[in-house]
């Protein structure tokens, strides 16, 4: 049974120390972003494909996600809409999409599928930084 004091303690850790989850198939940029992240007192979770994020969401309960629009198994797409349908009616964690492939279309489709922003790479870290802080997040 979770105490009061544990209950508090973990609400104020989830506050102090925000959880990310990196979804992102390309290893440098997964390293680039979680070391940018845990720079600014983040936990960082990484996944390599949708399959493995979903599974990571479902476990951590991340207070922000960065999915990668194009990878393996689930693309990006893919698993921001399953991820929505997880989250049903409660308040839902705010994406960021990334993507190289910045094709017409592609930014209207993430949003409609459920993203919050979308961003084009290569990343700069200064939008980056604007996006993280529009949706709320210490930069």
């Amino acid at each position: 049974m979770v105490t009061a004091k544990e209950s508090l303690s973990s609400s104020a850790s989830a506050i102090l120390y925000p959880t990310v989850l990196v979804a992102e198939d390309s290893e440098d940029t997964r390293i680039m972003l979680k070391r940018a992240f845990e720079l600014k007192g983040y936990r960082v979770f990484e996944a390599e494909d949708g399959r493995q994020a979903l599974d990571m969401a479902r476990r951590y309960h991340p207070s922000l996600m960065v999915i990668d629009l194009n990878m393996p198994v689930l693309d990006g797409l893919e698993t921001i809409k399953h991820f929505r349908d997880l989250e049903g009616e409660r308040e839902h964690v705010p994406i960021i999409a990334i993507t190289a492939y910045d094709v017409y279309g592609m930014e209207e489709a993430a949003l409609e599928t459920g993203c919050n922003v979308y961003l084009s790479k290569p990343l700069d870290l200064e939008e980056f930084d604007r996006a993280l802080k529009n949706l709320g997040f210490l930069v």
